[in-house]
């Protein structure tokens, strides 16, 4: 039975090695967050269960209470969940393959011409299936430990075609070097570049399934008609989380927990996490509108969108803003900015000044560590 290797090694070469050295070994990978604290990490990897911890000089560790894999299964990567204990989801080769044919199909990548740069966290499907999908398709790879602007304009001048980012990302590069790039984790800009393909997926799908509105090949969509939960289908889901349970329907359909609904040229459009949903008044209101809108207005820093409780509104909708060095804005000047673009009800009824608003390591915002309102 394969054996699960957790890999506590920095993006480079020697990530990229020891991936290979497991799969040769019939093992498979768990990718762990090394910006993690200690005592984080040993939480998550006391959920995930590794019979081997490779540390950054490459040496191996025995793991206490490890539980071995079924045949066939060659990643573990963490949900990106925002609350809750660490989960894993459990990718087979052939998801994987899947995942990475589908996806340099889509792009019309040419191992002969393309090069894929990985600069995302390894430990999140994102960043991690840049690497798989070249592995895959003996595509060229460059691997970095993270994110640098000037590297990845570097690796671009070098000869990388291919890369995969987030919005915050994005606006610090000049996309036009890159031939295509992926973009995921929280919601695009306004306007993007034709080369840049913004993704829909999970971790459980093993990264993006759903290219700029429209599946991959092999992927089916369905949005549920009671609820709007939007549901994927294809060979590249996972088989099941560490601890055993099978998420999926029968059919093999899995609920994504996200709600959407198709537009009139039968594109998904995606409109958040289904506890991100505002109800004030009776009326929904989406975090992520109200934030693109906030974002642009003088004094917002950084900006993040969440309910809070009211007698009178049932839910109200609050602004958590970073003030920019030129000074806070006022909830007033909020307010006025999202009628102007949004209906009434979605305009934030409080304004909550914070240092930092929290964020996962793709940028998406964590929601429930957001402080208390007043």
């Amino acid at each position: 039975m394969p054996e699960l290797v957790a890999l506590a090694v920095p993006g480079g070469p020697r990530f990229v090695d020891e991936l290979r050295r497991a799969w040769d070994d019939g093992d498979a990978v768990f990718p762990v967050d090394l910006r993690l604290a200690p005592a984080a990490q040993k939480v998550l990897l006391a959920a995930m269960k590794p019979r081997w911890l490779v540390d950054a000089d490459g040496a191996r560790h025995a793991c206490e209470g490890s539980e071995p894999l079924e045949p066939g299964d060659a990643l573990v990567v963490s949900t990106s969940g925002t609350t809750g204990e660490p989960r894993g989801a459990v990718l087979t080769h052939d998801a994987v393959r899947a995942s990475a044919v589908a996806t340099s199909e889509r792009l019309g990548v040419d191992p002969a011409r393309d090069r894929w740069l990985a600069c995302l966290p390894l430990a999140h499907v994102g960043g991690l299936s840049v690497v798989t999908r070249a592995l895959v398709t003996e595509t060229p790879l460059e691997v970095h430990p993270g994110f640098d602007a000037q590297r990845v304009r570097a690796a671009a001048a070098n000869g990388a075609t291919l890369v995969s980012l987030v919005a915050t990302a994005l606006r610090r590069i000049d996309p036009h070097q890159f031939r295509w790039i992926v973009l995921g984790g929280a919601a695009p800009p306004d306007e993007v570049p034709p080369n840049v393909a913004t993704t829909y997926g999970l971790t459980e799908t093993g990264s993006g399934v759903v290219y700029d509105g429209v599946a991959l090949d092999g992927v089916e969509v369905a949005v549920d008609d009671e609820d709007g939960t939007i549901l994927l289908r294809g060979p590249m889901l996972l088989r099941a989380y560490r601890d055993g349970f099978d998420p999926k329907l029968d059919g093999g359909w899995f609920p994504t927990g996200d709600i959407g609904e198709f537009d009139a040229q039968g594109r998904l459009v995606m409109h958040g996490r289904r506890g991100d949903l505002i109800i004030t008044g009776g009326e929904n209101v989406w975090p992520e509108p109200v934030e693109k809108v906030l974002a642009s207005v003088p004094g917002v820093a950084d900006v993040a969108i969440a309910a809070r409780d009211d007698v009178d509104w049932g839910q109200r909708v609050v602004a958590f803003v970073v003030p920019s060095a030129e000074g806070p804005p006022t909830l007033d000047a909020l307010r006025s900015a999202v009628k102007e673009v949004l209906a009434a009800h979605a305009a934030p009824r409080e304004l909550v000044l914070v240092d930092a608003i929290p964020r996962t390591a793709i940028g998406k915002v964590r929601r429930g560590a957001l402080p208390p309102s007043q």
